[in-house]
Protein backbone atom coordinates (compact mmCIF):
# COMPACT_ATOMS: atom_id res chain seq x y z
CA UNK A 1 0.00 0.00 0.00
CA UNK A 2 1.24 3.48 -0.51
CA UNK A 3 0.03 6.35 1.94
CA UNK A 4 0.39 10.40 1.95
CA UNK A 5 1.09 12.22 4.66
CA UNK A 6 -1.21 14.04 6.85
CA UNK A 7 -0.91 16.85 9.31
CA UNK A 8 -2.20 16.06 12.58
CA UNK A 9 -5.11 18.58 12.45
CA UNK A 10 -6.20 17.08 9.51
CA UNK A 11 -6.47 13.53 11.32
CA UNK A 12 -7.92 15.12 13.75
CA UNK A 13 -10.36 16.25 11.99
CA UNK A 14 -11.12 13.27 9.73
CA UNK A 15 -11.76 11.19 13.03
CA UNK A 16 -14.30 13.89 14.31
CA UNK A 17 -14.27 16.13 16.68
CA UNK A 18 -3.88 11.50 32.76
CA UNK A 19 -1.54 10.12 38.70
CA UNK A 20 -0.83 12.16 41.61
CA UNK A 21 2.22 14.26 42.99
CA UNK A 22 4.63 12.46 45.13
CA UNK A 23 3.49 12.23 48.85
CA UNK A 24 -0.50 12.76 47.94
CA UNK A 25 -3.14 9.84 48.80
CA UNK A 26 -5.77 8.99 47.43
CA UNK A 27 -9.04 10.18 49.49
CA UNK A 28 -12.27 8.48 49.87
CA UNK A 29 -15.11 8.93 46.98
CA UNK A 30 -16.23 12.04 46.99
CA UNK A 31 -19.40 13.82 45.52
CA UNK A 32 -19.12 14.70 41.93
CA UNK A 33 -19.27 18.35 42.63
CA UNK A 34 -16.04 18.67 45.54
CA UNK A 35 -13.89 16.42 42.69
CA UNK A 36 -10.84 18.31 41.81
CA UNK A 37 -10.24 21.15 38.91
CA UNK A 38 -6.90 19.60 38.53
CA UNK A 39 -3.71 21.29 37.54
CA UNK A 40 -4.08 23.71 34.49
CA UNK A 41 -2.55 21.76 31.83
CA UNK A 42 -1.82 18.36 33.86
CA UNK A 43 -3.58 14.93 33.04
CA UNK A 44 -3.30 11.87 35.57
CA UNK A 45 -2.83 8.65 35.09
CA UNK A 46 -2.73 5.30 36.70
CA UNK A 47 -2.28 1.80 36.95
CA UNK A 48 -2.79 -0.51 39.69
CA UNK A 49 0.24 -2.09 39.09
CA UNK A 50 2.74 -1.62 42.35
CA UNK A 51 6.12 0.35 42.99
CA UNK A 52 7.90 0.86 39.60
CA UNK A 53 11.57 -0.31 38.71
CA UNK A 54 13.35 3.04 36.98
CA UNK A 55 13.35 1.51 33.53
CA UNK A 56 12.39 3.19 30.30
CA UNK A 57 13.81 0.76 27.73
CA UNK A 58 10.58 0.55 25.01
CA UNK A 59 11.29 -2.62 23.98
CA UNK A 60 10.52 -4.55 27.78
CA UNK A 61 7.08 -5.07 28.66
CA UNK A 62 8.56 -5.56 31.75
CA UNK A 63 10.03 -2.31 32.40
CA UNK A 64 8.17 0.95 33.81
CA UNK A 65 7.36 2.14 30.77
CA UNK A 66 5.33 -0.43 29.82
CA UNK A 67 3.42 -1.36 33.05
CA UNK A 68 2.30 2.58 32.97
CA UNK A 69 2.11 3.07 29.05
CA UNK A 70 4.18 6.54 29.36
CA UNK A 71 6.85 4.63 27.18
CA UNK A 72 4.02 5.69 23.86
CA UNK A 73 4.82 9.32 24.81
CA UNK A 74 8.31 9.38 24.59
CA UNK A 75 8.81 7.18 21.57
CA UNK A 76 6.92 7.25 18.09
CA UNK A 77 6.15 4.25 15.80
CA UNK A 78 6.77 4.51 12.17
CA UNK A 79 2.74 4.02 11.53
CA UNK A 80 -0.07 4.46 14.18
CA UNK A 81 -2.57 1.40 13.89
CA UNK A 82 -5.94 2.16 15.27
CA UNK A 83 -6.17 -1.30 17.39
CA UNK A 84 -10.21 -0.92 17.33
CA UNK A 85 -9.78 -1.00 13.62
CA UNK A 86 -6.76 -2.59 13.25
CA UNK A 87 -7.81 -3.23 9.46
CA UNK A 88 -8.47 0.44 8.68
CA UNK A 89 -5.36 1.70 6.78
CA UNK A 90 -2.78 3.24 9.58
CA UNK A 91 -1.99 7.03 10.25
CA UNK A 92 1.39 8.23 8.96
CA UNK A 93 3.48 8.92 11.34
CA UNK A 94 7.63 8.37 11.84
CA UNK A 95 6.95 7.11 8.48
CA UNK A 96 5.48 9.21 5.64
CA UNK A 97 4.47 6.75 3.41
CA UNK A 98 5.07 2.57 3.12
CA UNK A 99 4.70 -0.18 0.50
CA UNK A 100 4.52 -3.79 0.72
CA UNK A 101 4.97 -5.94 -2.14
CA UNK A 102 5.98 -9.46 -3.36
CA UNK A 103 2.84 -10.71 -1.23
CA UNK A 104 4.18 -8.80 1.88
CA UNK A 105 8.09 -9.98 1.75
CA UNK A 106 9.33 -6.68 1.10
CA UNK A 107 8.33 -3.23 2.92
CA UNK A 108 9.97 -0.15 1.65
CA UNK A 109 9.31 2.98 4.23
CA UNK A 110 9.55 6.73 3.72
CA UNK A 111 10.52 8.88 6.53
CA UNK A 112 9.61 12.16 7.83
CA UNK A 113 11.97 14.58 7.65
CA UNK A 114 10.99 16.81 10.19
CA UNK A 115 10.93 14.87 13.53
CA UNK A 116 13.93 15.31 15.71
CA UNK A 117 15.02 14.02 19.07
CA UNK A 118 14.40 15.33 22.43
CA UNK A 119 18.59 15.74 22.91
CA UNK A 120 18.13 18.15 19.86
CA UNK A 121 19.38 15.67 17.34
CA UNK A 122 17.57 15.60 14.01
CA UNK A 123 15.89 12.34 13.50
CA UNK A 124 17.13 10.59 10.55
CA UNK A 125 16.39 7.46 8.00
CA UNK A 126 19.17 5.83 9.75
CA UNK A 127 17.72 6.00 13.11
CA UNK A 128 14.74 3.85 11.33
CA UNK A 129 17.76 1.34 10.00
CA UNK A 130 19.16 1.16 13.04
CA UNK A 131 16.40 0.15 15.41
CA UNK A 132 15.61 -2.87 12.96
CA UNK A 133 18.79 -3.70 12.76
CA UNK A 134 19.25 -3.53 16.94
CA UNK A 135 15.83 -5.78 17.01
CA UNK A 136 16.74 -8.32 14.52
CA UNK A 137 20.57 -8.37 16.61
CA UNK A 138 18.98 -9.28 19.83
CA UNK A 139 15.95 -11.71 19.98
CA UNK A 140 14.66 -10.19 23.40
CA UNK A 141 13.89 -7.16 21.56
CA UNK A 142 12.06 -9.45 18.84
CA UNK A 143 9.13 -9.54 21.07
CA UNK A 144 6.85 -10.47 18.00
CA UNK A 145 9.30 -12.97 16.43
CA UNK A 146 9.43 -11.22 13.31
CA UNK A 147 11.71 -13.27 10.96
CA UNK A 148 13.87 -9.83 9.26
CA UNK A 149 15.83 -10.45 6.42
CA UNK A 150 18.01 -7.84 4.45
CA UNK A 151 17.58 -3.94 6.11
CA UNK A 152 19.19 -1.48 3.61
CA UNK A 153 18.40 2.21 3.48
CA UNK A 154 18.95 4.75 0.59
CA UNK A 155 18.15 8.72 1.20
CA UNK A 156 14.88 8.88 3.24
CA UNK A 157 13.91 5.55 2.35
CA UNK A 158 15.01 1.91 4.19
CA UNK A 159 14.16 -1.20 2.68
CA UNK A 160 13.13 -4.61 4.90
CA UNK A 161 13.00 -8.12 2.94
CA UNK A 162 11.65 -11.18 5.18
CA UNK A 163 12.44 -14.95 4.42
CA UNK A 164 8.21 -15.29 4.37
CA UNK A 165 5.10 -13.45 4.01
CA UNK A 166 4.47 -10.88 6.82
CA UNK A 167 0.69 -10.46 5.98
CA UNK A 168 -0.57 -11.08 9.85
CA UNK A 169 2.73 -8.80 10.97
CA UNK A 170 1.68 -5.57 8.84
CA UNK A 171 0.75 -3.80 12.13
CA UNK A 172 3.45 -5.18 14.56
CA UNK A 173 6.13 -3.68 12.09
CA UNK A 174 4.84 -0.39 11.36
CA UNK A 175 4.14 0.00 15.13
CA UNK A 176 7.92 -0.49 15.69
CA UNK A 177 9.36 2.05 18.29
CA UNK A 178 12.20 3.80 16.63
CA UNK A 179 15.10 4.93 18.69
CA UNK A 180 18.02 7.44 18.42
CA UNK A 181 21.05 5.24 16.85
CA UNK A 182 23.83 8.27 18.77
CA UNK A 183 22.13 6.66 21.48
CA UNK A 184 21.80 3.06 21.73
CA UNK A 185 24.53 2.45 19.54
CA UNK A 186 26.93 2.53 22.59
CA UNK A 187 25.07 0.50 24.73
CA UNK A 188 26.46 -2.67 25.53
CA UNK A 189 23.29 -4.97 26.37
CA UNK A 190 20.10 -2.85 25.30
CA UNK A 191 18.14 -6.49 26.27
CA UNK A 192 18.84 -5.49 29.77
CA UNK A 193 19.76 -1.45 29.86
CA UNK A 194 17.46 0.79 32.17
CA UNK A 195 17.49 3.69 30.37
CA UNK A 196 17.18 6.02 32.64
CA UNK A 197 17.28 9.29 30.51
CA UNK A 198 14.98 8.47 27.90
CA UNK A 199 15.66 10.52 24.54
CA UNK A 200 13.00 9.93 21.86
CA UNK A 201 10.77 11.72 19.30
CA UNK A 202 7.81 12.11 21.03
CA UNK A 203 6.34 14.70 22.65
CA UNK A 204 7.10 14.47 26.27
CA UNK A 205 10.54 14.25 28.29
CA UNK A 206 11.05 12.05 31.32
CA UNK A 207 11.00 14.96 34.46
CA UNK A 208 11.13 12.78 36.96
CA UNK A 209 11.12 8.86 38.39
CA UNK A 210 10.21 7.32 41.71
CA UNK A 211 9.25 3.94 42.27
CA UNK A 212 5.29 5.13 42.58
CA UNK A 213 5.01 8.59 40.69
CA UNK A 214 6.68 9.48 37.16
CA UNK A 215 6.15 12.81 35.66
CA UNK A 216 6.61 13.96 31.94
CA UNK A 217 6.33 17.33 30.38
CA UNK A 218 5.61 18.58 27.43
CA UNK A 219 8.58 19.49 24.82
CA UNK A 220 8.67 22.99 23.14
CA UNK A 221 10.31 21.41 19.57
CA UNK A 222 7.92 18.42 19.24
CA UNK A 223 7.77 18.24 15.43
CA UNK A 224 3.56 17.84 15.03
CA UNK A 225 1.17 20.12 16.71
CA UNK A 226 2.13 20.85 20.46
CA UNK A 227 -0.22 18.91 22.75
CA UNK A 228 -2.60 20.62 25.03
CA UNK A 229 -1.42 18.42 27.52
CA UNK A 230 1.75 20.32 29.22
CA UNK A 231 2.48 17.62 32.13
CA UNK A 232 1.67 13.57 32.53
CA UNK A 233 1.72 12.65 35.80
CA UNK A 234 1.73 8.90 36.27
CA UNK A 235 0.99 6.94 39.46
CA UNK A 236 1.69 3.11 39.83
CA UNK A 237 -1.08 2.56 42.80
CA UNK A 238 -0.80 -1.17 44.64
CA UNK A 239 -3.97 -2.25 43.95
CA UNK A 240 -7.34 -1.75 42.17
CA UNK A 241 -8.75 -0.50 45.06
CA UNK A 242 -6.61 2.00 45.73
CA UNK A 243 -6.74 3.03 42.03
CA UNK A 244 -10.68 2.94 41.95
CA UNK A 245 -10.73 5.01 44.58
CA UNK A 246 -8.23 7.10 42.91
CA UNK A 247 -10.43 7.35 39.63
CA UNK A 248 -13.80 8.38 41.84
CA UNK A 249 -12.73 10.68 43.56
CA UNK A 250 -10.87 12.88 40.97
CA UNK A 251 -7.33 12.44 41.62
CA UNK A 252 -6.49 10.24 39.18
CA UNK A 253 -8.29 10.76 35.66
CA UNK A 254 -7.37 8.09 33.45
CA UNK A 255 -6.93 4.62 33.99
CA UNK A 256 -7.63 0.75 33.05
CA UNK A 257 -9.00 -0.82 35.70
CA UNK A 258 -11.66 -3.50 36.86
CA UNK A 259 -13.95 -1.96 39.03
CA UNK A 260 -16.35 -4.23 40.45
CA UNK A 261 -20.35 -2.74 40.72
CA UNK A 262 -18.33 0.11 38.42
CA UNK A 263 -21.86 1.88 38.01
CA UNK A 264 -22.28 2.68 41.50
CA UNK A 265 -18.19 2.80 42.69
CA UNK A 266 -17.35 5.13 39.76
CA UNK A 267 -19.76 6.21 37.50
CA UNK A 268 -22.30 7.65 40.59
CA UNK A 269 -19.60 9.80 41.90
CA UNK A 270 -19.28 12.22 39.03
CA UNK A 271 -22.53 10.86 36.53
CA UNK A 272 -21.54 13.97 34.43
CA UNK A 273 -17.56 13.14 33.97
CA UNK A 274 -16.73 9.55 35.15
CA UNK A 275 -16.60 7.54 31.91
CA UNK A 276 -15.61 4.26 30.08
CA UNK A 277 -15.53 2.80 27.50
CA UNK A 278 -14.43 -1.20 27.09
CA UNK A 279 -14.30 -2.07 23.12
CA UNK A 280 -13.25 -5.30 22.21
CA UNK A 281 -11.13 -7.12 19.84
CA UNK A 282 -10.60 -10.23 18.96
CA UNK A 283 -8.53 -11.49 21.63
CA UNK A 284 -9.42 -13.05 25.04
CA UNK A 285 -8.41 -13.29 28.61
CA UNK A 286 -8.02 -17.11 29.33
CA UNK A 287 -6.48 -20.36 31.96
CA UNK A 288 -3.14 -20.99 30.39
CA UNK A 289 -1.64 -24.11 30.94
CA UNK A 290 1.96 -24.54 31.14
CA UNK A 291 1.65 -27.83 28.68
CA UNK A 292 4.99 -28.60 29.70
CA UNK A 293 4.33 -29.83 33.22
CA UNK A 294 2.36 -32.99 34.19
CA UNK A 295 -0.31 -33.61 34.25
CA UNK A 296 -1.58 -30.49 32.21
CA UNK A 297 0.58 -31.84 29.41
CA UNK A 298 -2.27 -34.26 28.89
CA UNK A 299 -5.53 -32.76 26.81
CA UNK A 300 -7.75 -34.71 28.47
CA UNK A 301 -7.17 -32.95 31.43
CA UNK A 302 -7.82 -29.42 30.07
CA UNK A 303 -10.49 -30.79 28.00
CA UNK A 304 -12.35 -31.52 31.86
CA UNK A 305 -11.29 -28.43 32.72
CA UNK A 306 -12.58 -26.58 29.96
CA UNK A 307 -15.90 -28.68 30.78
CA UNK A 308 -16.47 -27.42 34.18
CA UNK A 309 -15.29 -23.58 34.20
CA UNK A 310 -18.33 -21.55 34.93
CA UNK A 311 -17.81 -18.50 32.31
CA UNK A 312 -21.04 -17.11 33.32
CA UNK A 313 -20.11 -16.96 37.19
CA UNK A 314 -16.70 -15.37 36.36
CA UNK A 315 -18.69 -13.19 33.98
CA UNK A 316 -20.86 -11.63 36.28
CA UNK A 317 -19.01 -12.32 39.85
CA UNK A 318 -15.41 -11.40 38.40
CA UNK A 319 -15.50 -9.31 35.79
CA UNK A 320 -19.38 -7.34 37.28
CA UNK A 321 -20.08 -7.66 33.57
CA UNK A 322 -18.11 -5.37 32.35
CA UNK A 323 -15.75 -7.61 29.99
CA UNK A 324 -17.81 -9.61 27.10
CA UNK A 325 -19.13 -12.85 28.19
CA UNK A 326 -17.12 -15.80 26.09
CA UNK A 327 -19.71 -18.41 24.93
CA UNK A 328 -18.31 -20.02 20.93
CA UNK A 329 -16.63 -23.04 21.95
CA UNK A 330 -13.27 -21.72 19.66
CA UNK A 331 -12.68 -19.02 22.35
CA UNK A 332 -13.45 -16.55 19.53
CA UNK A 333 -15.58 -13.53 20.67
CA UNK A 334 -18.93 -12.76 19.31
CA UNK A 335 -19.89 -10.73 17.98
CA UNK A 336 -16.62 -9.34 16.49
CA UNK A 337 -15.56 -13.13 15.47
CA UNK A 338 -18.57 -14.49 13.94
CA UNK A 339 -17.73 -14.51 10.45
CA UNK A 340 -14.85 -16.85 11.32
CA UNK A 341 -16.50 -19.30 13.23
CA UNK A 342 -16.29 -23.04 11.30
CA UNK A 343 -19.43 -24.77 10.12
CA UNK A 344 -18.94 -27.24 12.69
CA UNK A 345 -18.63 -25.04 15.55
CA UNK A 346 -21.41 -22.37 14.64
CA UNK A 347 -23.98 -22.12 17.30
CA UNK A 348 -21.90 -24.77 19.90
CA UNK A 349 -21.36 -22.86 22.89
CA UNK A 350 -19.41 -23.35 26.16
CA UNK A 351 -21.47 -25.05 29.04
CA UNK A 352 -20.61 -25.77 32.23
CA UNK A 353 -20.81 -30.12 32.06
CA UNK A 354 -19.45 -31.99 34.67
CA UNK A 355 -20.49 -35.16 33.54
CA UNK A 356 -19.04 -35.01 30.21
CA UNK A 357 -15.63 -33.98 32.22
CA UNK A 358 -15.85 -37.11 33.90
CA UNK A 359 -16.46 -39.26 31.30
CA UNK A 360 -13.01 -37.62 29.64
CA UNK A 361 -10.93 -38.26 32.61
CA UNK A 362 -12.32 -42.09 32.77
CA UNK A 363 -12.10 -42.73 29.29
CA UNK A 364 -8.21 -41.45 29.66
CA UNK A 365 -7.46 -43.31 32.71
CA UNK A 366 -8.24 -41.12 35.62
CA UNK A 367 -10.06 -42.47 38.99
CA UNK A 368 -11.89 -40.41 41.02
CA UNK A 369 -12.62 -41.62 44.50
CA UNK A 370 -13.71 -39.77 47.62
CA UNK A 371 -13.25 -36.90 46.17
CA UNK A 372 -9.62 -36.78 44.60
CA UNK A 373 -8.81 -37.03 41.45
CA UNK A 374 -5.74 -39.67 40.77
CA UNK A 375 -3.82 -39.61 37.18
CA UNK A 376 -3.35 -42.83 35.70
CA UNK A 377 -0.42 -43.47 37.43
CA UNK A 378 -2.23 -43.25 41.00
CA UNK A 379 -1.02 -39.45 41.97
CA UNK A 380 -3.43 -37.22 43.16
CA UNK A 381 -4.29 -34.10 40.69
CA UNK A 382 -4.03 -30.41 42.22
CA UNK A 383 -2.58 -27.54 40.28
CA UNK A 384 -1.97 -23.95 41.53
CA UNK A 385 -3.38 -21.08 40.16
CA UNK A 386 -1.41 -17.72 40.02
CA UNK A 387 -1.28 -14.20 39.58
CA UNK A 388 -0.44 -10.94 40.58
CA UNK A 389 -1.70 -9.36 44.02
CA UNK A 390 -3.99 -6.70 43.75
CA UNK A 391 -5.52 -7.98 40.39
CA UNK A 392 -9.13 -8.42 41.73
CA UNK A 393 -10.66 -9.75 38.81
CA UNK A 394 -7.89 -12.37 38.03
CA UNK A 395 -7.55 -13.33 41.54
CA UNK A 396 -11.95 -13.31 42.12
CA UNK A 397 -11.74 -15.46 38.71
CA UNK A 398 -9.18 -18.04 40.09
CA UNK A 399 -10.78 -18.58 43.43
CA UNK A 400 -14.36 -18.97 40.90
CA UNK A 401 -12.04 -21.70 38.65
CA UNK A 402 -10.22 -23.37 41.73
CA UNK A 403 -14.24 -24.54 43.22
CA UNK A 404 -15.12 -25.19 39.98
CA UNK A 405 -12.49 -27.64 39.20
CA UNK A 406 -13.11 -29.08 42.69
CA UNK A 407 -16.00 -30.61 41.26
CA UNK A 408 -14.13 -32.72 40.18
CA UNK A 409 -11.44 -33.67 42.11
CA UNK A 410 -8.79 -31.22 41.97
CA UNK A 411 -7.32 -29.43 44.59
CA UNK A 412 -6.52 -26.23 43.39
CA UNK A 413 -5.10 -23.51 45.61
CA UNK A 414 -4.27 -19.68 44.40
CA UNK A 415 -1.18 -17.85 44.99
CA UNK A 416 -0.22 -14.03 44.35
CA UNK A 417 3.20 -12.82 43.54
CA UNK A 418 4.69 -9.35 42.27
CA UNK A 419 3.79 -8.11 38.85
CA UNK A 420 7.40 -8.07 37.76
CA UNK A 421 7.48 -11.74 39.96
CA UNK A 422 4.65 -13.33 37.81
CA UNK A 423 5.72 -11.50 34.12
CA UNK A 424 9.21 -13.14 34.78
CA UNK A 425 7.47 -16.58 35.80
CA UNK A 426 5.24 -16.85 33.27
CA UNK A 427 7.77 -15.69 30.41
CA UNK A 428 10.02 -18.66 32.07
CA UNK A 429 7.04 -21.38 32.41
CA UNK A 430 6.71 -21.43 35.86
CA UNK A 431 3.97 -21.68 36.38
CA UNK A 432 0.69 -24.22 36.51
CA UNK A 433 -2.03 -22.56 35.32
CA UNK A 434 -2.89 -18.62 35.48
CA UNK A 435 -5.11 -15.91 33.54
CA UNK A 436 -3.27 -14.09 31.21
CA UNK A 437 -4.73 -12.41 28.02
CA UNK A 438 -3.97 -12.72 24.53
CA UNK A 439 -2.89 -10.91 21.68
CA UNK A 440 -5.43 -9.62 19.00
CA UNK A 441 -5.41 -8.24 15.46
CA UNK A 442 -7.92 -8.00 12.54
CA UNK A 443 -8.38 -11.42 12.78
CA UNK A 444 -8.64 -14.46 15.36
CA UNK A 445 -4.76 -15.24 13.82
CA UNK A 446 -3.15 -13.17 16.39
CA UNK A 447 -5.36 -14.73 19.11
CA UNK A 448 -4.17 -18.47 18.13
CA UNK A 449 -0.99 -17.35 17.41
CA UNK A 450 0.18 -16.03 20.49
CA UNK A 451 -1.10 -19.35 21.82
CA UNK A 452 -0.48 -21.97 19.65
CA UNK A 453 2.75 -21.38 17.33
CA UNK A 454 5.35 -23.93 17.94
CA UNK A 455 7.86 -21.21 16.59
CA UNK A 456 7.86 -19.37 20.01
CA UNK A 457 8.80 -22.53 21.77
CA UNK A 458 10.99 -22.43 24.34
CA UNK A 459 12.08 -25.08 26.90
CA UNK A 460 11.21 -24.21 30.72
CA UNK A 461 12.98 -22.06 32.24
CA UNK A 462 13.92 -19.83 29.23
CA UNK A 463 12.04 -16.57 28.40
CA UNK A 464 9.62 -16.78 25.90
CA UNK A 465 8.05 -13.13 25.96
CA UNK A 466 6.46 -13.01 22.42
CA UNK A 467 3.46 -15.72 23.43
CA UNK A 468 3.39 -19.82 23.91
CA UNK A 469 3.56 -18.95 27.41
CA UNK A 470 1.97 -22.24 27.73
CA UNK A 471 4.83 -24.52 25.97
CA UNK A 472 2.13 -26.12 23.78
CA UNK A 473 3.42 -28.09 20.81
CA UNK A 474 1.71 -29.22 18.19
CA UNK A 475 3.15 -29.72 14.64
CA UNK A 476 -0.61 -29.28 12.66
CA UNK A 477 -0.89 -26.04 14.99
CA UNK A 478 2.33 -24.59 13.91
CA UNK A 479 2.00 -25.65 10.33
CA UNK A 480 -1.49 -24.21 9.98
CA UNK A 481 0.09 -20.98 11.41
CA UNK A 482 2.29 -21.00 9.09
CA UNK A 483 -0.80 -21.69 6.22
CA UNK A 484 -2.69 -18.81 7.27
CA UNK A 485 0.61 -15.91 7.55
CA UNK A 486 1.39 -17.45 3.75
CA UNK A 487 -1.51 -17.72 2.30
CA UNK A 488 -1.69 -15.95 -1.61
CA UNK A 489 -5.49 -15.99 -0.90
CA UNK A 490 -8.77 -16.18 1.29
CA UNK A 491 -9.76 -19.40 0.56
CA UNK A 492 -6.50 -20.70 1.96
CA UNK A 493 -6.41 -18.72 5.11
CA UNK A 494 -9.92 -19.58 5.85
CA UNK A 495 -9.28 -23.71 5.72
CA UNK A 496 -6.03 -22.73 8.30
CA UNK A 497 -7.96 -21.11 10.47
CA UNK A 498 -10.82 -24.09 10.36
CA UNK A 499 -8.18 -26.42 11.84
CA UNK A 500 -6.63 -24.07 14.38
CA UNK A 501 -9.86 -23.43 15.77
CA UNK A 502 -10.26 -27.56 15.99
CA UNK A 503 -7.48 -27.78 17.83
CA UNK A 504 -8.14 -25.01 20.16
CA UNK A 505 -11.36 -27.31 20.65
CA UNK A 506 -9.95 -30.73 20.71
CA UNK A 507 -6.28 -29.71 22.63
CA UNK A 508 -7.73 -26.91 24.76
CA UNK A 509 -4.32 -24.93 24.98
CA UNK A 510 -5.97 -22.34 26.91
CA UNK A 511 -9.60 -22.04 28.52
CA UNK A 512 -11.01 -18.72 27.05
CA UNK A 513 -13.09 -17.08 30.03
CA UNK A 514 -13.42 -13.75 28.88
CA UNK A 515 -13.19 -11.20 25.55
CA UNK A 516 -10.40 -8.92 26.13
CA UNK A 517 -10.70 -5.44 26.39
CA UNK A 518 -8.75 -2.53 25.50
CA UNK A 519 -10.73 0.27 27.39
CA UNK A 520 -10.26 2.92 29.98
CA UNK A 521 -11.98 4.43 32.66
CA UNK A 522 -11.73 8.57 32.16
CA UNK A 523 -12.63 11.74 33.19
CA UNK A 524 -13.96 14.52 31.09
CA UNK A 525 -13.87 17.29 33.91
CA UNK A 526 -10.87 18.40 32.82
CA UNK A 527 -9.90 17.36 28.96
CA UNK A 528 -12.32 16.43 26.13
CA UNK A 529 -11.76 14.87 23.11
CA UNK A 530 -11.49 10.98 24.17
CA UNK A 531 -12.38 8.47 22.08
CA UNK A 532 -15.97 6.82 21.72
CA UNK A 533 -18.21 4.32 20.78
CA UNK A 534 -19.44 7.13 18.23
CA UNK A 535 -15.58 8.23 17.03
CA UNK A 536 -13.90 5.05 17.89
CA UNK A 537 -10.25 6.78 16.66
CA UNK A 538 -8.40 4.83 19.25
CA UNK A 539 -8.60 2.53 22.05
CA UNK A 540 -8.73 4.56 25.33
CA UNK A 541 -6.52 2.76 27.34
CA UNK A 542 -3.57 4.10 28.54
CA UNK A 543 -1.07 1.21 27.85
CA UNK A 544 -1.98 1.07 24.08
CA UNK A 545 0.03 2.46 21.58
CA UNK A 546 -2.77 4.51 20.49
CA UNK A 547 -2.57 6.71 24.09
CA UNK A 548 -0.45 9.11 22.43
CA UNK A 549 -3.06 9.71 19.62
CA UNK A 550 -5.37 10.39 22.20
CA UNK A 551 -3.46 12.65 24.46
CA UNK A 552 -2.57 14.26 21.11
CA UNK A 553 -6.39 14.56 20.71
CA UNK A 554 -7.12 16.26 24.16
CA UNK A 555 -8.00 19.57 24.95
CA UNK A 556 -8.97 21.76 27.68
CA UNK A 557 -12.76 20.99 28.53
CA UNK A 558 -13.20 24.99 29.25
Amino acid sequence: MRVRPRTRAAAAAALGTTVLLAGCTAGAPGAGGSQPRGDEGVLTVGMPNGPQTNNSNPFLGTSAGASLGYRHMIYEPLVMVNGVRPADKGTPWLASEWTWSDNYTKLRLTVQSGPTWSDGEKFTAEDVEFTFELIKKNQALNTNAIPFGDISRKGDTVELSFPESQFVNQSKILSTFVVPEHIWSKVENPETWPNKEPVGTGPFTLKSFTPQTITLTARDTYWQEEPKVRELRYTSYNDNNAQTTALANGTCEWSFVFTPDYKKIYVAKDPEHNKLWFPSGLGVHGLWFNTAKKPFDDPALRRAINHVVDREAIHVRAQATLYPEIESVTGIPLPAGESFIAPEYKGKKQEVDVEAAKKELEEAGYTLSGGVLKDPSGKPVTMTLTDPAGWSDYLTGLSIIKDNVKKIGIEAKVRTQTVDAWTTAVNEGDFDATLHWTNSGATPYDMYQHVMDGELYQPLGKASPGGNFGRFRNEDATKALKEYANAEDEATRTKALHELQRIMVEEVPLVATAAAPIGAEYSTRNWVGWPTESDPYAPPQPTQPNSLDVVLHLRPAS
